[in-house]
């Protein structure tokens, strides 16, 4: 059997073990370790794993990711999302459909210190939803707002998605932080927009709200908002002027949240545990998904599929658009089935090459249009874990019911796709004038 067929045929059991249940990682594990031993031998293949495990554990440019998933775990059990949920809705809940608007602007917020779409979804899911149904929303505008809105906690810098693109591909960290701000602020716009849309034309689906005085929106913006621009500007305004590597920006902001939740006395001796257990279990499910998909990478390398591929695309007569909108789509698919994190991991080695190398697109805007395909794929049918999250948050709502109501969000996720498409400056244009 050629080392190309050996490489489908591993893809093929790769979704194979899937559909048996079997964990991403795991899977990755497995199927990278069978490959890398047909084609090279056991003895080899298991040299190989114990390398790259050990590695990927003892990698202090991975302790990045440790870093900002405290921060956010920090954030969410110290109530600042719930804070900032209080003064976006004091300034704009008093607009049709203005909670779930205020939703998406509390979402961007917390995205700024908190790089995980769960984190986010669920945080702002507690605080949101009990509000926009004491006002009478709808019950599928509701959640699907708040499931979507979570999608901004992996665009928005800090990102985990972003890092492990970055440390997959060898680009700056910094530079995609920062590519990830205009597209982040972008979509919540859009996110707005498409929530304003759906409300002017059906009043009932998102009663405004009453009008706060401006004594009590100075008051939230005090309260909420603070804390969250002081540990922005120190964290990721030290890494992007240099003065911080990644993983320092990170220690930097959750020393920052601590701090803050330990003057002001938000965090209690409790919520301080929690985020610790927390963050060591996400930590280590990262850790065991990157050390998965790096051995099922170097089966993918030694099969020759990403090159047979990049062979195949630059033979094909069409345009580099065409092609890369056909690996969009690809990535939309298997979106609906696979983890955000595991599918950037898993398709980084056979993709990346072509984009990059073959068709000749910008890395970094790449990584930007990477995080949002994916996603659509946290809050698509039938993985979309940010809509799982919001049932466990609403049990009592239907899961069909905030699928419904996901839509209109969908629909500005692939605005904003196209636009960065036909405008990439908007992802590049920071980071190449401020990171050189």
């Amino acid at each position: 059997m050629s080392s190309l067929l050996v490489g489908l045929t591993g893809i093929l059991a790769f979704f194979a073990l899937l559909a048996l249940r079997m964990p991403i990682a795991f899977a990755m594990a497995f199927v990278g370790f069978a490959g890398f031993s047909y084609l090279t031998s056991p003895s080899v293949a298991l040299n190989m794993v114990a390398k790259e495990i050990f590695s990927t554990f003892s990698s202090y440019s991975l302790s990045v990711i440790a870093m900002f998933v405290w921060m956010g775990f920090l954030a969410y059990y110290s109530g600042i999302g719930s804070r900032l949920y209080v003064f976006a809705y004091r300034m704009i809940g008093h607009y049709p459909g203005g909670l779930a608007i205020a939703t998406q602007a509390a979402c961007a917020i917390f995205g700024a210190i908190c790089g995980s779409n769960t984190a986010t979804a669920a945080t702002m899911g507690a605080i949101a939803l009990p509000e926009m149904k004491k006002y009478k929303y709808d019950s599928s505008l509701a959640t699907a707002s708040v499931a979507a809105g979570g999608v901004l906690g992996i665009l928005i810098p800090p990102s985990v998605i972003m890092i492990i693109y970055g440390m997959a591909t060898e680009q700056s960290i910094g530079k995609l932080f920062m590519a990830g701000i205009a597209p982040g602020i972008l979509l919540t716009l859009l996110y707005m927009a498409a929530i304003f849309f759906v409300t002017v034309r059906q009043p009932s689906l998102g009663p405004a709200g009453p009008r706060a005085a401006w004594r009590e929106r100075l008051e939230a913006l005090r309260g909420g908002l603070g804390e969250v621009i002081l540990v922005f500007l120190i964290s990721m305004g030290g890494l992007f002027a240099g003065w911080f590597t990644p993983t320092e920006a990170g220690a930097v902001g959750a020393a920052g949240v601590l701090a803050a939740a330990l003057i002001w006395r938000h965090l209690t001796w409790e919520g301080f545990n929690k985020s610790l257990l927390d963050a060591t279990r996400t930590t280590a499910m990262i850790m065991l998904m990157v050390a998965g998909a790096i051995i099922f990478g170097r089966f993918m390398a030694i099969s020759r599929v990403p090159f047979e591929l990049a062979n195949w695309v630059s033979g094909l007569d069409l345009p580099p658009f065409v092609v890369l909108i056909m690996i969009l789509l690809i990535y939309l698919i298997l979106g609906c089935f696979i983890d955000a994190l595991a599918l950037v991991l898993l398709t980084i080695p056979i993709f990346y090459p072509v984009v990059v190398n073959t068709l000749g697109y910008d890395p970094i805007w790449f990584g930007v249009i990477i995080v949002l395909v994916v996603a659509m794929g946290v809050i698509t049918p039938p993985v979309g874990m940010n809509v799982y999250i919001i049932k466990g948050v609403a049990p009592e709502i239907p899961l069909e019911l905030i699928f419904k109501g996901i839509w209109p969000f969908l629909l500005a996720i692939a605005a904003c796709t196209a636009i960065l498409i036909a405008f990439p400056q908007i992802a590049t244009y920071l980071p190449g004038i401020l990171i050189k």
